[in-house]
């Protein structure tokens, strides 16, 4: 038999526990909570990044509904065989950067630059450069550029309170109390949310009469390879789908105590990108915010955390249906609610981070890294959780040399 903190070994089939038998309060909030900022966090993310660059509307449904089919399915099929929270999905930094380059370059000329960066990712994959970067990265510098990455998601729950006060307060005051209570049958995030719902529906913020749906499309786009396109785009979005959202989700999970299949996950990440970019979608990565939310402290027991995972992807397939119409989706709950919702999600996610980045033989290093996450930097084109990585390690290179040595050799 395995032991408890071999997380991330198929079991045989024999010896697998129906996935029901792991469900709770705790992990089917997290995944509500998640499902919910998939929603309302990265569809207007979506919407609006799909309308700065101008292509049609059937376009933008088309690359909706694969982006969220292929995120759905993928951690649906990954959660269930290894049992881990796995949040396959989409990426926003990916899709921020495809927008700055929008007025640049064509819908086609992106879809054929994410395939050239699908085809990279899967042949990295193959060779084990994922495996041995997250090896190589010490486990104190990626939670610290955990921890800065979403220092401002975490903190915008009490910025939201100027938006929504009684709302937002009400959840935040559920969130505590239920903290306080500490029983399994009284998890946080579901009494947050309950008691923020509640409060609402009292105020008369939330319409589930203002959502209207009907049928998505998935048209093939034929993409094209311009050299200059190719060159400029398709090595930023290897970066950000492994070094940003592959190294941070998986890093993540590691400490944890769980064990990512690394090799796995990348070469997941890049056919899911090849899948999306052939219906002009974009790249593929680990939902950074999803996995917070799923493999935390507050989403239960550990060994039960994945039901959270079950529980969003679900949720993500029924959101990829309504692509037509996501738009009305957004107007059934208040503003500033779901943010809030998602920052509270994070909090002791962020406190765990905090811990084991600064209480490590690496502390500056991690500091400099949370620093330079936090500040949400781009240089050349790239995020800052990437250049945290890396001022991370110049830093503890320089003054932890002896330190990030032994590191090293224990990797």
């Amino acid at each position: 038999m395995l032991k408890p903190m071999e997380f991330g070994v198929a079991l045989p089939r024999a010896e697998r526990r129906p996935w029901f038998a792991d469900v709770n309060g705790a992990n089917v909030a997290a995944g509500v909570t998640a499902g919910l900022f998939y929603a309302f966090g990265a569809i207007p993310i979506l919407l609006d990044s799909m309308a700065s660059l101008g292509i049609s509307s059937r376009a933008a449904v088309s690359w909706f509904f694969v982006t969220f089919m292929t995120s759905a399915l993928g951690s649906l099929f990954l959660t269930l065989r290894y049992r881990l929270p796995l949040p396959i999905g989409w990426s926003v930094p990916a899709l921020v950067f495809l927008v700055g380059a929008g007025g640049r370059y064509s819908h086609a000329e992106m879809a054929g630059a994410c395939l050239v960066a699908g085809v990279a990712i899967v042949a990295l994959g193959l060779f084990g450069v994922g495996e041995r970067l997250v090896r190589w990265l010490p486990l104190s510098i990626i939670m610290g550029m955990f921890a800065g990455n979403v220092l401002g998601t975490a903190s915008g729950t009490f910025k939201q309170l100027e938006i929504q006060p009684w709302v937002v307060g009400a959840a935040i005051a559920g969130y505590v109390g239920a903290r306080a209570v500490g029983r399994s049958w009284c998890p946080p995030l579901a009494v947050a949310f309950a008691a923020g719902l509640l409060v609402a529906a009292i105020a008369g913020q939330v319409h589930p009469n203002a959502f209207a749906w009907s049928a998505p499309v998935a048209d093939p786009m034929r993409p094209r390879f311009d050299p200059v396109s190719v060159l400029t785009l398709s090595l930023p979005l290897v970066v950000i789908a492994i070094g940003m959202g592959g190294v941070q989700g998986m890093g993540f999970l590691a400490g944890e105590g769980y064990r990512p299949p690394v090799r796995v996950l990348t070469v997941w990440i890049g056919l899911t990108t090849l899948v999306n970019a052939g219906f002009g979608g974009h790249v593929a990565t680990i939902q950074n915010n999803g996995v917070a939310v799923l493999g935390g402290p507050d989403a239960g027991p550990r060994d039960q955390r994945y039901v959270g995972s079950v529980v969003a992807s679900v949720l993500a397939f029924l959101l990829g249906l309504c692509a037509a119409t996501a738009g009305s989706l957004l107007a059934i709950l208040p503003a500033g609610f779901v943010p809030a919702l998602a920052g509270l999600a994070l909090l002791s996610v962020l406190m765990d981070a905090l811990r084991k980045a600064t209480q490590s033989e690496l502390p500056m290093g991690a500091f400099f890294a949370l620093a330079i996450a936090a500040s949400r930097v781009t240089l050349l084109g790239i995020g800052a959780a990437f250049w945290a990585l890396v001022g991370g390690l110049l830093v503890s290179f320089c003054l932890e040399r002896p330190a990030l040595r032994r590191a090293w050799q224990s990797a």
